[in-house]
């Protein structure tokens, strides 16, 4: 399956607890912080509310 990788390049001051609950289960917890994820339908609901902090490319 496709995997993939999310880099945190924006603050996550002033988001809704929500909106930091998603970051936190993908497992960003810095700014500038990246993480390879496995792309599923439940991991692309959780970027769809955080993707204006993120950055996303996808990794054969």
């Amino acid at each position: 399956m496709a995997k993939l990788r999310i880099t945190q390049v924006r603050s996550k001051n002033g988001s809704t607890k929500r909106q930091i609950a998603s970051l936190r289960s993908l497992g960003i917890r810095k700014i500038h912080q990246t993480v390879e994820v496995e792309k599923n339908p439940v991991t692309e609901g959780q970027l769809a509310k955080v993707r204006h902090l993120c950055e996303v490319e996808e990794v054969n």
